[in-house]
């Protein structure tokens, strides 16, 4: 492709959080993405868009090495990603969720969270196992942000509920809330929004607002136009594979050729 691929470069600078370059891949003879280049910029909410088969979620993965890249680079804090176990990028801090929610069954809500905080843990496996104080604090400290985790999204009352009773909505939000206790240095949410009613998405726009005043940056993939409008700083959109357009909320609004690619004429309008 030639005019689609005719992306000026990122300006945000060799601060940012998160740097792809040239991302490409294919799938035997179709480019599923091609020459994909975009930044993260710190303490924003950048937000990637779509129509269906756009890209989305393939690149979220060949950012995270679930898949292979064909030719491109990614950098994650000035480091190159090139080779680097999923574990090991999660490592880093470069967390996510995936489309379906992931909760480990026969846990609780809470529990499910506190998962999240445990991947942090400092205590020795011989504390663990004679259960010393130092390791009972650490618990207790994990409890209590758990806790404040459901509080923050409504979810408070089902605590001691089974994940998978809950409705896949509420899983959804649980997975984004277990992924912040891992206290993130950035956030990937691959559509969040997706079987949230409106009360649960205004919750997780809340929830946005939060992470972002945290400091923490956060990369979403989202249908959910009316969220991304109100919650993204940042605006990258994809169609076939490559970015068609970036920038300002109220600049991709404006734009002609992501109306007719993605937003449509009534969308546009609710937006």
């Amino acid at each position: 492709m030639t005019a689609l691929n005719a992306q000026p470069e990122p300006s945000v600078g060799e601060n940012s959080v998160l740097r792809v370059r040239h991302l490409t891949k294919s799938f035997g003879g179709l480019k599923a993405i091609d020459d994909v280049t975009f930044d993260v910029a710190p303490h924003q909410v950048t937000a990637m868009i779509g129509p269906n088969g756009a890209g989305k979620t393939t690149v979220f993965n060949l950012i995270t090495n679930l898949l292979a890249k064909d030719a491109g680079q990614v950098l994650f804090l000035g480091r190159d990603l090139a080779g680097m176990s999923a574990v090991k990028i999660a490592d880093m801090g470069l967390i996510r969720t995936f489309q379906s929610a992931r909760v480990f069954p026969g846990m609780t809500a809470i529990e499910n969270v506190m998962v999240g905080g445990h991947r942090l843990a400092s205590r020795s496996g011989a504390s663990e196992m004679l259960w010393l104080k130092a390791s009972r604090d650490e618990e207790r400290r994990v409890l209590g942000r758990a806790e404040q985790m459901l509080e923050l999204v409504g979810l408070a009352p089902f605590k001691h509920t089974h994940a998978t009773e809950l409705p896949m909505g509420a899983q959804k939000l649980l997975e984004v809330i277990r992924a912040l206790m891992a206290q993130p240095k950035l956030l990937c949410l691959d559509e969040p929004a997706a079987g949230l009613n409106d009360t649960e998405t205004q919750e997780l726009a809340n929830l946005l607002r939060a992470i972002r005043t945290l400091g923490i940056p956060v990369l979403i993939v989202e249908h959910n136009m009316s969220l991304v409008m109100n919650v993204a700083d940042h605006v990258v959109v994809m169609d076939s594979g490559a970015i068609i357009a970036a920038g300002a909320p109220s600049e991709i609004q404006k734009n002609s050729r992501v109306i007719e690619a993605y937003l449509g004429g009534e969308n546009h309008a609710a937006s």
